[in-house]
Protein backbone atom coordinates (compact mmCIF):
# COMPACT_ATOMS: atom_id res chain seq x y z
CA UNK A 1 0.00 0.00 0.00
CA UNK A 2 2.58 2.79 1.33
CA UNK A 3 4.53 1.86 -2.75
CA UNK A 4 0.93 2.04 -4.23
CA UNK A 5 0.39 5.56 -1.96
CA UNK A 6 3.36 7.13 -3.57
CA UNK A 7 2.25 6.66 -6.99
CA UNK A 8 -0.58 9.42 -5.95
CA UNK A 9 -0.30 13.14 -7.47
CA UNK A 10 0.22 15.23 -4.44
CA UNK A 11 -2.34 17.57 -3.67
CA UNK A 12 -2.34 21.04 -2.96
CA UNK A 13 -5.42 21.87 -0.93
CA UNK A 14 -5.24 24.21 1.87
CA UNK A 15 -7.97 23.11 3.90
CA UNK A 16 -6.88 19.94 4.31
CA UNK A 17 -4.86 19.89 7.87
CA UNK A 18 -4.20 16.14 8.18
CA UNK A 19 -4.02 13.67 5.00
CA UNK A 20 -2.57 10.17 4.26
CA UNK A 21 1.03 10.92 4.33
CA UNK A 22 2.49 10.05 8.24
CA UNK A 23 -0.41 7.00 8.31
CA UNK A 24 -2.72 9.22 10.68
CA UNK A 25 -5.52 7.74 11.86
CA UNK A 26 -8.41 9.88 10.05
CA UNK A 27 -7.91 12.53 8.06
CA UNK A 28 -8.77 16.22 8.97
CA UNK A 29 -10.40 19.00 6.34
CA UNK A 30 -10.71 22.42 8.30
CA UNK A 31 -14.16 23.98 7.79
CA UNK A 32 -13.88 27.59 9.54
CA UNK A 33 -11.07 28.77 11.73
CA UNK A 34 -12.54 27.13 14.88
CA UNK A 35 -13.94 23.58 13.02
CA UNK A 36 -13.20 20.68 11.25
CA UNK A 37 -13.93 17.37 9.88
CA UNK A 38 -12.22 14.42 10.61
CA UNK A 39 -13.18 11.30 8.95
CA UNK A 40 -12.50 7.16 8.05
CA UNK A 41 -13.34 4.75 7.13
CA UNK A 42 -12.78 0.47 8.39
CA UNK A 43 -14.34 -3.01 8.01
CA UNK A 44 -13.14 -6.11 8.53
CA UNK A 45 -14.33 -10.11 8.31
CA UNK A 46 -15.66 -11.08 11.64
CA UNK A 47 -13.41 -12.38 14.21
CA UNK A 48 -15.55 -13.90 16.84
CA UNK A 49 -18.83 -15.98 16.23
CA UNK A 50 -21.22 -13.76 17.68
CA UNK A 51 -22.97 -11.49 14.97
CA UNK A 52 -24.07 -8.78 17.13
CA UNK A 53 -20.72 -8.65 19.14
CA UNK A 54 -19.13 -8.33 15.69
CA UNK A 55 -21.37 -5.28 15.12
CA UNK A 56 -20.61 -3.43 18.49
CA UNK A 57 -16.97 -4.03 17.81
CA UNK A 58 -16.92 -3.09 14.00
CA UNK A 59 -18.56 0.09 15.46
CA UNK A 60 -15.93 1.00 18.02
CA UNK A 61 -13.31 0.16 16.19
CA UNK A 62 -14.34 2.59 13.57
CA UNK A 63 -15.11 5.35 15.99
CA UNK A 64 -11.83 4.90 17.05
CA UNK A 65 -9.57 6.73 14.39
CA UNK A 66 -11.70 9.98 15.37
CA UNK A 67 -11.29 9.41 19.17
CA UNK A 68 -7.45 8.86 18.11
CA UNK A 69 -7.48 12.13 16.15
CA UNK A 70 -8.86 14.38 19.78
CA UNK A 71 -12.18 14.77 17.52
CA UNK A 72 -15.79 14.06 18.38
CA UNK A 73 -17.38 11.77 16.06
CA UNK A 74 -21.29 12.79 14.33
CA UNK A 75 -22.57 10.42 11.64
CA UNK A 76 -21.76 7.06 10.39
CA UNK A 77 -22.30 5.47 6.88
CA UNK A 78 -22.48 1.31 6.95
CA UNK A 79 -20.53 -0.52 4.64
CA UNK A 80 -21.91 -4.02 4.28
CA UNK A 81 -20.23 -7.41 2.58
CA UNK A 82 -23.20 -10.24 2.67
CA UNK A 83 -23.13 -13.38 0.66
CA UNK A 84 -26.54 -13.76 -0.92
CA UNK A 85 -26.70 -17.92 0.04
CA UNK A 86 -26.18 -19.47 2.86
CA UNK A 87 -25.97 -17.45 5.61
CA UNK A 88 -29.29 -16.09 7.14
CA UNK A 89 -30.36 -12.61 7.25
CA UNK A 90 -30.88 -12.80 10.37
CA UNK A 91 -27.77 -12.70 11.27
CA UNK A 92 -27.32 -9.59 9.24
CA UNK A 93 -29.83 -7.80 11.20
CA UNK A 94 -27.87 -9.15 14.26
CA UNK A 95 -24.32 -7.34 13.17
CA UNK A 96 -26.46 -4.14 12.13
CA UNK A 97 -28.67 -4.12 15.79
CA UNK A 98 -24.95 -4.34 17.25
CA UNK A 99 -23.40 -1.73 15.40
CA UNK A 100 -26.17 1.03 15.89
CA UNK A 101 -26.04 0.10 19.45
CA UNK A 102 -22.89 1.13 19.84
CA UNK A 103 -23.12 4.72 17.78
CA UNK A 104 -26.31 5.08 19.90
CA UNK A 105 -24.34 4.76 22.80
CA UNK A 106 -21.20 6.92 21.32
CA UNK A 107 -23.83 9.37 20.03
CA UNK A 108 -23.43 9.54 16.52
CA UNK A 109 -26.47 8.98 13.76
CA UNK A 110 -26.50 6.20 11.11
CA UNK A 111 -27.02 8.18 8.08
CA UNK A 112 -27.09 5.31 5.38
CA UNK A 113 -24.88 3.14 4.05
CA UNK A 114 -23.75 0.48 0.67
CA UNK A 115 -23.62 -3.35 0.54
CA UNK A 116 -22.21 -5.85 -1.81
CA UNK A 117 -22.35 -9.07 -2.57
CA UNK A 118 -19.49 -10.57 -0.88
CA UNK A 119 -18.52 -14.77 -0.66
CA UNK A 120 -17.32 -13.53 3.52
CA UNK A 121 -19.53 -11.32 5.57
CA UNK A 122 -17.66 -8.25 5.92
CA UNK A 123 -18.68 -4.80 8.09
CA UNK A 124 -17.63 -1.31 9.04
CA UNK A 125 -18.25 2.10 8.77
CA UNK A 126 -17.05 5.32 7.28
CA UNK A 127 -17.27 7.73 10.32
CA UNK A 128 -17.90 11.56 10.26
CA UNK A 129 -16.47 13.77 12.63
CA UNK A 130 -15.81 17.48 14.44
CA UNK A 131 -12.55 18.53 16.18
CA UNK A 132 -11.23 22.21 16.90
CA UNK A 133 -7.88 22.45 14.91
CA UNK A 134 -6.38 23.24 18.35
CA UNK A 135 -6.91 19.64 19.28
CA UNK A 136 -5.79 17.49 16.16
CA UNK A 137 -3.47 14.52 17.37
CA UNK A 138 -1.26 13.70 14.85
CA UNK A 139 1.55 11.23 14.63
CA UNK A 140 3.84 13.84 13.71
CA UNK A 141 3.32 15.51 17.06
CA UNK A 142 5.39 13.53 19.54
CA UNK A 143 8.47 15.08 21.41
CA UNK A 144 11.40 13.68 23.43
CA UNK A 145 10.49 13.57 27.17
CA UNK A 146 7.22 12.33 26.76
CA UNK A 147 5.81 9.18 28.59
CA UNK A 148 3.75 6.73 26.92
CA UNK A 149 0.29 5.08 28.06
CA UNK A 150 -1.74 2.60 27.13
CA UNK A 151 -5.57 2.13 27.71
CA UNK A 152 -5.91 -1.32 26.52
CA UNK A 153 -4.69 -4.86 26.97
CA UNK A 154 -3.23 -6.79 24.23
CA UNK A 155 -3.59 -9.84 22.35
CA UNK A 156 -7.01 -9.49 21.24
CA UNK A 157 -5.61 -10.78 17.41
CA UNK A 158 -3.83 -14.00 19.55
CA UNK A 159 -7.30 -14.87 21.04
CA UNK A 160 -9.37 -14.37 18.02
CA UNK A 161 -7.21 -16.51 16.00
CA UNK A 162 -7.54 -19.10 19.12
CA UNK A 163 -10.86 -18.77 18.91
CA UNK A 164 -11.07 -19.48 14.50
CA UNK A 165 -9.52 -22.91 15.15
CA UNK A 166 -11.39 -23.91 17.90
CA UNK A 167 -9.03 -23.22 21.35
CA UNK A 168 -9.96 -20.35 22.82
CA UNK A 169 -11.04 -20.18 26.37
CA UNK A 170 -14.88 -19.11 26.65
CA UNK A 171 -13.28 -16.88 29.56
CA UNK A 172 -10.99 -15.44 27.21
CA UNK A 173 -12.84 -14.80 24.33
CA UNK A 174 -15.23 -13.28 26.57
CA UNK A 175 -12.51 -10.55 27.51
CA UNK A 176 -11.39 -9.40 24.26
CA UNK A 177 -14.74 -9.00 23.21
CA UNK A 178 -15.44 -6.84 26.18
CA UNK A 179 -12.23 -5.10 25.47
CA UNK A 180 -13.11 -4.62 22.05
CA UNK A 181 -16.25 -3.22 22.20
CA UNK A 182 -15.47 -0.77 24.46
CA UNK A 183 -15.64 2.70 23.10
CA UNK A 184 -12.28 5.06 23.28
CA UNK A 185 -14.07 7.88 23.94
CA UNK A 186 -13.66 8.83 27.67
CA UNK A 187 -10.10 8.04 27.15
CA UNK A 188 -9.72 10.49 24.65
CA UNK A 189 -11.86 13.25 26.60
CA UNK A 190 -9.62 12.66 29.70
CA UNK A 191 -6.43 13.27 27.45
CA UNK A 192 -7.57 16.49 26.10
CA UNK A 193 -7.73 17.65 29.39
CA UNK A 194 -3.98 17.26 30.05
CA UNK A 195 -0.56 18.31 27.80
CA UNK A 196 -0.87 15.61 25.41
CA UNK A 197 1.19 15.50 22.47
CA UNK A 198 -0.45 13.37 20.60
CA UNK A 199 -2.53 9.69 20.48
CA UNK A 200 -2.97 6.82 18.48
CA UNK A 201 -5.16 3.78 18.46
CA UNK A 202 -3.31 0.35 18.44
CA UNK A 203 -4.71 -1.56 15.84
CA UNK A 204 -3.82 -3.92 12.55
CA UNK A 205 -0.07 -2.63 12.26
CA UNK A 206 0.45 -3.64 16.20
CA UNK A 207 2.17 -1.72 19.30
CA UNK A 208 4.99 -2.13 17.31
CA UNK A 209 3.80 -1.05 14.38
CA UNK A 210 1.75 2.16 15.33
CA UNK A 211 4.64 2.84 17.82
CA UNK A 212 7.32 3.43 14.95
CA UNK A 213 4.45 4.95 12.40
CA UNK A 214 4.75 7.98 15.03
CA UNK A 215 8.45 8.08 16.27
CA UNK A 216 8.95 8.13 12.36
CA UNK A 217 6.43 10.89 11.86
CA UNK A 218 7.81 13.36 14.83
CA UNK A 219 11.16 12.16 14.34
CA UNK A 220 11.51 10.68 18.27
CA UNK A 221 13.26 7.57 19.19
CA UNK A 222 10.66 5.05 21.64
CA UNK A 223 11.23 2.59 24.15
CA UNK A 224 8.90 0.45 25.57
CA UNK A 225 9.59 -1.50 28.83
CA UNK A 226 8.05 -5.20 27.95
CA UNK A 227 7.39 -5.89 32.02
CA UNK A 228 4.58 -3.09 32.10
CA UNK A 229 2.72 -4.14 28.89
CA UNK A 230 -0.81 -4.93 29.20
CA UNK A 231 -1.81 -8.30 28.51
CA UNK A 232 -5.56 -9.76 28.25
CA UNK A 233 -5.78 -13.12 29.75
CA UNK A 234 -4.53 -16.61 27.97
CA UNK A 235 -2.62 -14.69 25.24
CA UNK A 236 1.29 -15.57 26.26
CA UNK A 237 -0.06 -19.48 25.86
CA UNK A 238 -1.67 -18.63 22.69
CA UNK A 239 1.20 -17.65 20.94
CA UNK A 240 3.31 -20.34 22.52
CA UNK A 241 0.82 -22.76 21.21
CA UNK A 242 1.57 -20.90 17.43
CA UNK A 243 -1.95 -19.29 17.04
CA UNK A 244 -0.47 -16.28 15.43
CA UNK A 245 -2.69 -15.09 12.81
CA UNK A 246 -0.95 -14.27 9.18
CA UNK A 247 -1.28 -9.94 10.29
CA UNK A 248 1.01 -10.66 12.79
CA UNK A 249 3.56 -12.37 10.71
CA UNK A 250 2.92 -9.37 8.09
CA UNK A 251 3.81 -6.85 11.04
CA UNK A 252 6.84 -8.75 11.85
CA UNK A 253 8.24 -9.03 8.31
CA UNK A 254 7.89 -5.07 7.55
CA UNK A 255 8.03 -3.89 11.42
CA UNK A 256 11.09 -6.07 12.69
CA UNK A 257 13.74 -4.68 11.07
CA UNK A 258 12.77 -0.97 12.06
CA UNK A 259 13.56 -2.44 16.02
CA UNK A 260 15.88 -3.19 18.38
CA UNK A 261 14.38 -5.69 21.12
CA UNK A 262 16.58 -6.89 23.65
CA UNK A 263 17.68 -10.74 23.48
CA UNK A 264 16.33 -11.83 26.88
CA UNK A 265 12.80 -10.80 25.81
CA UNK A 266 10.77 -14.51 25.00
CA UNK A 267 9.39 -15.07 21.38
CA UNK A 268 6.28 -15.04 23.02
CA UNK A 269 6.03 -11.53 23.88
CA UNK A 270 7.59 -11.13 20.32
CA UNK A 271 4.81 -11.66 19.07
CA UNK A 272 2.22 -9.71 21.38
CA UNK A 273 4.36 -6.45 19.40
CA UNK A 274 3.49 -7.29 16.57
CA UNK A 275 -0.07 -8.82 17.28
CA UNK A 276 -2.57 -6.85 14.86
CA UNK A 277 -5.40 -5.61 17.28
CA UNK A 278 -9.34 -4.94 16.68
CA UNK A 279 -10.55 -1.64 18.20
CA UNK A 280 -7.30 -1.46 20.84
CA UNK A 281 -6.36 0.98 23.14
CA UNK A 282 -4.95 4.57 22.81
CA UNK A 283 -1.30 4.79 22.71
CA UNK A 284 -0.97 8.47 24.44
CA UNK A 285 2.14 10.44 24.54
CA UNK A 286 1.87 12.23 27.57
CA UNK A 287 4.25 15.33 28.92
CA UNK A 288 6.20 14.11 31.75
CA UNK A 289 4.88 16.29 34.02
CA UNK A 290 1.06 15.46 33.76
CA UNK A 291 1.48 11.76 33.07
CA UNK A 292 0.83 10.20 36.54
CA UNK A 293 -2.30 12.44 36.85
CA UNK A 294 -3.20 11.53 33.57
CA UNK A 295 -2.63 7.78 34.59
CA UNK A 296 -4.90 7.94 37.65
CA UNK A 297 -7.76 9.83 36.24
CA UNK A 298 -8.03 7.39 33.49
CA UNK A 299 -7.88 4.56 35.61
CA UNK A 300 -10.59 6.34 38.34
CA UNK A 301 -13.03 6.18 34.79
CA UNK A 302 -12.50 2.39 34.59
CA UNK A 303 -10.12 2.51 31.92
CA UNK A 304 -7.52 -0.09 31.89
CA UNK A 305 -4.36 2.19 31.12
CA UNK A 306 -0.89 1.90 32.16
CA UNK A 307 2.30 3.27 30.99
CA UNK A 308 4.55 1.18 29.08
CA UNK A 309 7.76 3.45 27.65
CA UNK A 310 8.92 7.04 26.76
CA UNK A 311 10.39 9.07 24.26
CA UNK A 312 13.73 10.34 23.53
CA UNK A 313 15.56 12.40 21.23
CA UNK A 314 16.38 10.48 18.01
CA UNK A 315 18.79 8.19 17.98
CA UNK A 316 19.78 5.24 15.59
CA UNK A 317 16.90 3.15 16.99
CA UNK A 318 13.48 4.38 15.96
CA UNK A 319 12.21 1.92 18.66
CA UNK A 320 13.86 -0.04 21.44
CA UNK A 321 11.86 -2.78 23.64
CA UNK A 322 13.83 -3.57 26.97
Amino acid sequence: MELALKTIPRQNIPEVLVGYENADDAGVYQLTADLALVQTVDYFAPIVDDPYAYGQIAAANALSDVYAMGGTPKTALSIVGFPTKGVDMVVLGDILRGGVDKLNEAGVALLGGHSVRDDEIKFGYAITGLIEPKNIKENRNAKPGARLILTKPLGTGLITTALKRGKASPDHVQAAIHTMSQLNRRASEICLEFRVDTMTDVTGFGLAGHALEVAKASGVSIEINHRQLPLLPGVIEYSHEGFCAGGLTNNREFFGPQLSIASSISSDIQNILFDPQTSGGLLVFCRSDDADILQKKLQSAGIHAVEIGSTRKLSADLLTVS
